[in-house]
């Protein structure tokens, strides 16, 4: 049959043989367990976050490789707050509070999918998520916090 390519969100760490996984790959006699065991292993270090994953196997030879992608800029976000979901109202009750160097980290792990050129159009665009999640920064509404950039007050944070 030749290639046979599966997609998934997997939260970090807890892949399964089963849905959506086994549907796939299963009538295709790829070991299940080797598929599952290897994404767990590559995801060890986002356990909590929903990651995109994509198993490419080649049915003839049994053989598969995969790839794992970066979670949403959500995700990420959520993670540094220590929160399960976002407030789901802009403005209405705030999900947590974080720090600016702490958005400065995620604009970091998301800098290859981010469509900001610089560190501060990439931090800009982390701080617009915030403000849709109801996150605060340093206890400033993010919206105040993308204005203080524009106007340079995190340059020298910028540069590093």
């Amino acid at each position: 049959m030749g290639k046979v390519v599966c997609e998934a969100l997997i939260e970090g760490g807890k892949a399964s043989a089963g849905p959506p996984i086994a549907p796939v790959l299963g009538p295709t006699g790829i070991n299940l367990y080797a598929v599952v065991t290897k994404i767990n292993e590559l995801t060890a270090d986002l356990k909590g976050l929903k990651v995109p994953v994509t198993i490419v196997a080649d049915d003839d030879t049994k053989e598969f490789e995969i790839t794992v992608g970066l979670p949403p800029t959500s995700a990420l976000i959520l993670k540094e707050v220590n929160a399960e979901k976002g407030t789901g109202a802009t403005g209405t009750e705030i999900t947590g509070d974080i720090t600016f160097d702490q958005v400065i980290t995620v604009a970091r792990a998301k800098d290859k999918d981010l469509l900001g050129s610089s560190m501060t159009n990439q931090v800009k665009s982390v701080l617009g998520t915030c403000v849709s999640m109801g996150v605060t920064i340093d206890g400033k509404d993010a919206r105040t916090v993308q204005q203080e950039v524009e106007q340079g007050l995190y340059a020298e944070k910028l540069q590093s």
